[in-house]
């Protein structure tokens, strides 16, 4: 016999749950990190946050402009966590909040090293192709 799961068919994890506290935590810590007052934290990005099955974990992926900054920003967002942590569980109305860690996100970096990459492929092919003409 073969029975339907979940709302819409579908069998395994519903993902809608975890996609909108997905988009609740990142909203709340983006606005608490807002109302922050450090110097550390003026220029990063919050590029999404991944929410475990269980609800129980939530890593926040981070970007920082300056690799330089990356451990200064680490440290920051680390000393502030717990604040950030308490307002999540003040504003969302889970009976338990995620707890939440955060991690940054290295996808900038790499797609813009990819794309250099590809920029001088790009050039030797096209400096290749005027040789053989």
């Amino acid at each position: 016999m073969n029975k339907k799961r979940g709302r819409h068919g579908r069998t395994g994890q519903n993902f809608d749950r975890t996609d909108r506290v997905s988009g609740l935590i990142r909203e709340i810590v983006a606005s608490e990190l807002e109302r922050i007052d450090d110097p550390r934290l003026f220029l990063i990005s919050l590029t999404g946050v991944d929410v475990d099955r269980e609800l129980a974990h939530a890593t926040v992926w981070f970007y920082c402009p300056e690799e330089d900054d990356l451990g200064e920003v680490a440290e920051a967002l680390e000393n502030h966590r717990q604040r950030v942590q308490q307002s999540l569980a003040r504003q969302s109305r889970m009976r338990r909040t995620p707890a939440i860690h955060f991690q940054p996100d290295r996808s900038i970096q790499e797609a813009d090293r990819i794309e250099s990459i590809l920029e001088k492929l790009n050039m030797d092919s096209s400096g290749r192709q005027t040789e053989t003409d």
